[in-house]
């Protein structure tokens, strides 16, 4: 198609901008655009230029963000019409059943965002129901082609799936110009299910999941492989799990065979969930649950001089911004410290951080430094990441976020 012929404003960006765009990073910020060719539509699709006329992509526009553009396609040939949509929709199902196990395709992320090129979408599965997160204007504006979309593909591959709903209650969406909201998106013809709680297993064990009440989606999935990881150090160990939100880690290890699990958190909603599911796997007597802040319980048991075989630190995101960096790398290096001072000789620490704004290099540091003022020499058994379900781009330095250090104190 010729320049000429193409139906989308065009947007001319500064030199700037366009070295971004060759590093291969998709989104385009406001103070990059020079002009428009016409006044773009919010949600409508432009098609991005150099200063010399050189096309660099084609993206979604959005008035109200800082990122004006996020491009999903760097080819002039290409048609945005639902024929292209569904072949992406495929191609992320294919891309999760090659790398994943089949018995994970119930419960994983089948669309990451950037790293599946539908920016600012996220899918989760949590068996029969699917869990949308929109969070630019241009995925929100044509949900309503994709969703049907994406169920027809699933259930075409024999995929059961009952309705799927929208957690779209992210402040972040305000900066889009969207409304926060959240509930069924009715499918052509259905009727969507009457209860907002379902059933997942993964590794093995059960878990119920509160998707219109839970953190984010209901559910982290990103961990499945790490939580496999620690089950597979417990059997006979002392465990104690910190910030364990639904159990997750804590319910892993007592079912790898841990001999004591204490598992913690500050929530008493997520505790009750993390107990009901540890009655749902007959694990109840194997996990005691107390409620408490973790920065206060770690020096409470240092002093009262208890010791554990393993320790799982999972905490949320420390810093969602670049401004808090600092304040973060505080707070991991004291709750990694503390742990370090409960550990005995040969005692394993399984520690991570989720906040892609805590760069690995930083963590590492931290980690280094909190072994130091502890006394001790860490021996690294795995570094990991992510599951597969969660892909990373490197030219989208934000989809890699997840640091994962499987160590032992020697």
């Amino acid at each position: 198609m010729k320049e000429n012929d193409r139906p989308y404003p065009r947007a001319v960006i500064t030199k700037k901008g366009e070295r971004f765009r060759e590093t291969g990073h998709p989104w385009v910020y406001g103070e990059e655009i020079l002009e428009f060719s016409e006044p773009p539509e919010n949600g409508a699709l432009v098609d991005v230029l150099s200063q010399k006329g050189r096309y660099l992509g084609t993206g979604f526009y959005s008035e109200k963000s800082k990122i004006q553009v996020r491009l999903i396609s760097a080819n002039a040939n290409d048609r945005f019409d639902e024929a292209f949509w569904e072949r992406r929709l495929r191609y992320a199902w294919e891309y999760r059943k090659t790398v994943m196990e089949k018995e994970h395709l119930s419960c994983c992320r089948v669309i990451f965002g950037e790293a599946d090129q539908f920016p600012g979408l996220t899918v989760d599965r949590f068996s029969d129901i699917l869990v949308a997160q929109t969070l630019s204007y241009g995925m929100d504006r044509i949900k309503g082609m994709l969703f049907p979309m994406l169920v027809k593909i699933l259930r075409e591959d024999g995929q059961v799936i009952r309705g799927i709903y929208e957690r779209n209650d992210e402040a972040i969406r305000e900066r889009e110009g969207l409304p926060q909201e959240k509930g069924w998106f009715v499918l052509p013809g259905e009727t969507p299910p009457e209860r907002t709680e379902t059933e997942i297993t993964e590794n093995g064990i059960r878990y119920r999941v509160d998707f219109e009440n839970g953190q984010k989606t209901g559910y982290f999935l990103d961990q499945k492989y790490n939580r496999q990881a620690v089950a597979k150090l417990a059997r006979g160990k002392r465990v104690l799990d910190c910030f364990t939100h639904t159990g997750s880690f804590g319910l892993n290890a007592a079912a790898g065979g841990a001999s004591y699990v204490l598992s913690v958190d500050v929530s008493a909603n997520a505790l009750e969930m993390a107990q009901a599911n540890a009655a749902l796997n007959g694990l109840d007597k194997a996990v005691e649950y107390r409620q408490a802040n973790v920065f206060d319980l770690l020096p409470e048991l240092t002093e009262r001089r208890e010791k554990f075989d393993l320790v799982i630190l999972d905490p949320p995101a420390f810093t969602k911004s670049r401004k808090t960096v600092r304040n973060a790398e505080s707070g991991y290096r004291e709750i990694n410290y503390r742990a370090m001072r409960l550990l005995p000789r040969g005692g394993y620490l399984a520690t991570c951080s989720c906040s892609h704004f805590m760069p690995d290099a930083l963590f590492v540091r931290m980690l280094r430094d909190a072994a130091r003022d502890a006394g001790v020499q860490l021996r690294q058994i795995e570094a990991r990441q992510q599951a597969p379900d969660h892909p990373i781009l490197w030219n989208v330095p934000e989809t890699d976020y997840l640091k994962f250090y499987l160590f032992q104190v020697v």
